[in-house]
């Protein structure tokens, strides 16, 4: 194996004498590094959660097949990380050419001006070392890009200053593809590729070759090609073409989080959590799964758009915004602790719009509107599971009897508990949620915070659109209504100075 070595071996020579003269294709280190990994119980394609048993085993198989591959998904679902940390199964470095644009193996040259100098020089050669970093190459297909982008082109001013024929190789100038040689080439979004730029992949997936502009000149690459698109596109009534589809040797189907902790822990590992400037940030649970749950309510709500798909961008950018949220509370009001309560979801409204599109239903009632509806379920159904058999008539009985709570979204965390003092069995359930003893007063005040708003989202309270508490609809409906004006029973309307007959 060809790894670490550059401090040693500085000449062909000296690597003739420790390697041979049989080098691995890059296809065979991938998959040589692999089985290593794989029998020493080593971690496979770290950060990538959710995918233990489902893509990543067909990954490891495609891999120690030895097969271009495509990962098949929707937006948000590691199909880049997973490409990029393939990086890992490279050798640490390889031994090159050095001044070589297509970073050719001293080995095995396969250009003519490489095959020159070592015929030249012959074991004096010198050696260059290439680590496995600058040996991924990654390009976002888009519809202007040209076969001499990927590929690569004649260059006529290069031919007439060295007085070189156009056919020589010497002319190329090398596409993105000859330059990954000896590495890994990604495309993202294969379909958006003009039709003619993916006839141009043919040969280099059937043959391992590449041919420019007509003319003879033949570069048998060394590269292996891995592939993203979604779903919708990578059909023969899509954007690819099916030969083209015919020579990818594994298809991989990637997907959204299956569980909820699953999505809280991608959310956690991916989300900027970490804020300097003195105020210590702690998330409780309640709130992590109602964000995570405002994605799973998306991904399943008939007004959103399945095709386009619901992204894992989306918690995680809420839990940016609803820490930040807390982070400005806190700053106001002088505490040292930031707690986000689950009503600061209402605050990472931008962040929701933002990364859903919406069937012609949910156009009609508008992407805030959707997006409050959304989180108004999640916080109920985190509720229920939390509170599932806790009896909280105390609390709404409260609001029944005609009490009311005002409250702001700025409001400190000494306000919140004491303004909420007097509601009864309201500490109580707060205490249920998790706080431990001698919590801060946010940690208290955010789980006062989520008790309050899940019986607003079971609709045994209300709340109006200025943050205050009163009964529920139903309740308010069922209470002594005052004693109201009648009609007299053989009078059909009230005529002018007459008087008015009372009903108690």
């Amino acid at each position: 194996m060809i790894q670490t070595m550059s401090a040693t071996i500085r000449t062909l020579g000296e690597l003739r004498q420790r390697h041979g003269s049989q080098p691995r294709t890059v296809k065979e280190e991938i998959r040589g590094n692999l089985v290593r990994k794989l029998q020493a119980g080593e971690q496979l394609f770290p950060g990538v959660i959710g995918y233990e048993d489902t893509v990543i085993p067909q990954l490891v198989n495609a891999i120690l097949s030895r097969h271009n591959f495509i990962l098949l998904g929707l937006r948000g679902q590691a199909k880049s990380r997973i490409l990029r940390s393939l990086v890992d199964l490279l050798d640490e470095e390889i031994a090159v050419i050095p001044g070589c644009e297509i970073h050719d193996n001293p080995l095995n040259p396969i250009c003519g001006a490489c095959r020159a100098r070592v015929a030249a020089e012959a074991d004096s050669l010198p050696i260059a070392w290439l680590p496995r970093e600058d040996r991924f190459v990654e390009k976002l297909a888009t519809p202007d890009v040209t076969i001499a982008d990927m590929v690569g082109d004649i260059d006529p001013i290069k031919a007439a200053q060295a007085g070189l024929n156009l056919a020589d190789e010497l002319t190329m100038h090398y596409g993105l593809l000859p330059r990954a040689n000896r590495g890994i080439f990604a495309i993202n979004e294969l379909p958006d590729l003009a039709g003619k730029i993916q006839v141009g992949l043919f040969n280099i997936l059937q043959e391992g070759d590449v041919q420019i502009k007509g003319y003879p000149i033949r570069l048998q690459l060394d590269v292996m090609l891995v592939f993203t698109a979604n779903p919708e596109d990578y059909t023969a009534r899509g954007k690819i073409i099916t030969p083209l589809k015919d020579r990818i040797g594994s298809e991989i189907r990637t997907h959204y989080p299956t569980s909820r902790q699953n999505g809280v822990s991608i959310t956690a590992q991916e989300a900027w959590l970490d804020r300097p400037g003195g105020v210590r940030i702690e998330i409780p649970d309640y709130v992590r799964e109602a964000v995570e749950e405002v994605a799973f309510q998306a991904r399943a709500d008939r007004k959103i758009d399945k095709r386009s798909g619901v992204s894992q961008r989306l918690p995680i950018t809420t839990l940016e915004l609803i820490v930040s949220n807390a982070e400005r509370r806190a700053l106001a009001n002088g505490e040292k602790v930031a707690v986000p309560r689950v009503t600061d979801l209402y605050a990472a409204l931008p962040s929701i719009t933002g990364k859903f599109e919406l069937e012609y239903e949910g156009e009609l009632r508008g992407a805030e509107t959707v997006a409050r509806d959304l989180i108004r379920s999640s916080i109920g159904s985190i509720f229920t599971s939390v509170y599932d058999g806790v009896d909280t008539r105390k609390v709404v009985e409260w609001f029944d009897l005609g009490g009311s709570l005002p409250l702001s979204d700025n409001s400190s965390a000494d306000d919140v508990i004491q303004q909420t003092r007097a509601v009864q069995g309201l500490r109580d359930l707060a205490e249920k949620a998790g706080i431990a003893p001698g919590a801060p007063a946010p940690a208290v005040a955010s789980a006062i915070d989520f008790v309050l708003e899940g019986l607003t989202a079971q609709r045994k309270i209300s709340r109006n659109d200025e943050r205050g508490y009163s009964a529920g609809t139903e309740q308010a409906s069922r209470r002594p209504q005052p004693r109201r004006e009648e009609p007299a029973a053989d009078e059909d309307f009230q005529l002018p100075g007459r008087k008015k007959k009372y009903y108690n």
